[in-house]
């Protein structure tokens, strides 16, 4: 049975893991980094390690240094989660087998699309179109829902709202749920009474504090007809719950807030563990900048200097890391020391061809992955490469920007 330990996870993100292993029947470990971290690890000799760095970056790296001088650890990949942090540190991260580091709030679908090619188990992730964000005004949960039900974002809702009742030290919390733009029929029964139970499932949120805003009338059924959300209380008109929560002292003029801060994105998303937004929503692919791409690296490993040097530019456009080889024996020397999470590989080279590379990487069990770009369009060619491994086969020339479009698929960056 395949084994993670993580270390220093806040309780929503651990919460949200462990219960996204167990459903893969993954194992899960908890620890933390000062006190039984690398005990743990040395006793439990994990698949893969997850390691929170935001409150003890130094003892991470105290932590990394001793699993890299011990040969029984030193191979098992790390999954680093964190605040933003300078690019030269993470630069030095990959010698530890540091494979990725995700900025916090980690955005869920991403981080387990990486995760499961790291274990090689493949997670199934909802990508029902949805918006879902959380907002908080004058002490209030706002909870904007539209589009449709995705049961991944729902099941991350229960987590969030006890991360933001516990960051702002909410007393008596009040959530207004607005489902305006989400008409619902019996089909979605399910799915809606996952939602509301989702939402209460924080005993510190009481029913009577809870409003639903709804135009529809199945929605309004449900919860009446529901004993389990007796009192939560089902509105047409967000004005009469906002006074009703917080009387006429604490929100001067409702209309304001309504548009101003309810209404509208927060702009603050630094906060929390777990982003409610997906890289899969094709709203966040386009509002995405590219230098939001953590610490990835490319290499490029082809004879041709001319084609090393315009997709190197190419990349570093974006702010993606390149190293470039002109031989296959210099790109496999430096994967003992750099970990890549995509290779553009050339088929016809001297000395080591490609196919050649892709029979060693698969042998070290590499867990990034390679696109071949040859001038080489046979099928047996092609077939040959895909069966060793290869993600894509792309045939030489191509477009700067085709390559760095098929990149962005498989690693699933924002561009």
């Amino acid at each position: 049975m395949k084994q993670v330990l993580i270390l220093d996870a806040p309780l929503l993100f651990r919460e949200l893991f462990k219960e996204k292993m167990n459903a893969a029947q993954i194992g899960v470990d908890i620890g933390t980094l000062a006190r039984d971290g690398y005990t743990k690890l040395v006793s439990t000799v994990p698949s893969l390690v997850v390691i929170d760095s935001s409150n003890d970056l130094n003892g991470m790296m105290d932590f990394l240094e001793q699993k890299r001088s011990n040969p029984t650890t030193a191979h098992i990949p790390v999954i680093v989660t964190g605040d933003q942090l300078d690019r030269e540190f993470l630069q030095t991260l990959p010698a530890y087998r540091v494979v990725r580091y995700f900025n916090k709030p980690v955005k869920f679908d991403f981080f387990f699309d990486f995760l499961g090619r790291c274990l090689k188990v493949p997670f199934t992730i909802d990508t029902t179109p949805c918006i879902l964000e959380t907002h908080l005004n004058n002490n209030i949960i706002f909870i904007e829902l539209a589009q449709a039900l995705n049961r991944e974002k729902v099941s991350l809702l229960k987590y969030k709202i006890s991360e933001m009742i516990d960051q702002n030290n909410l007393q008596s919390p009040k959530i207004v749920l607005m489902m305006t733009d989400l008409p619902l029929s019996f089909v979605d029964g399910s799915n809606l009474e996952y939602l509301l139970q989702n939402v209460t499932a924080d005993a510190r949120v009481k029913h009577q504090n809870i409003k639903v805003l709804s135009f529809d009338p199945f929605t309004r059924q449900l919860i009446a007809g529901h004993p389990e959300f007796a009192n939560i209380q089902v509105v047409e008109n967000l004005s009469s719950v906002l006074s009703s929560l917080v009387g006429n002292e604490g929100i001067m003029d409702v209309a304001d807030t309504i548009n101003d801060k309810i209404l509208t994105a927060t702009e603050d998303t630094s906060a929390g563990s777990v982003e409610m937004r997906f890289y899969s929503d094709s709203s966040m692919m386009s509002e995405q900048t590219p230098a939001d791409t953590g610490f990835t690296q490319i290499a490029l490993v082809d004879d041709d200097p001319i084609i090393l040097k315009m997709l190197s530019a190419s990349f570093e456009a974006i702010q993606i890391k390149v190293d470039s080889f002109m031989s296959g024996a210099e790109f496999l020397a430096k994967t003992n020391q750099v970990h890549y999470d995509l290779v553009i590989l050339d088929i016809f080279m001297p000395g080591l061809s490609g196919f050649d590379i892709l029979n060693t990487l698969a042998s070290r069990k590499f867990t990034g992955q390679v696109i071949v770009y040859s001038t080489a369009s046979q099928r047996e060619a092609v077939m040959q490469a895909l069966s060793l491994g290869a993600k894509a086969y792309l045939v030489k020339p191509q477009k700067p920007e085709a390559i760095i479009q098929k990149a962005a698929e498989i690693l699933n960056l924002p561009l």
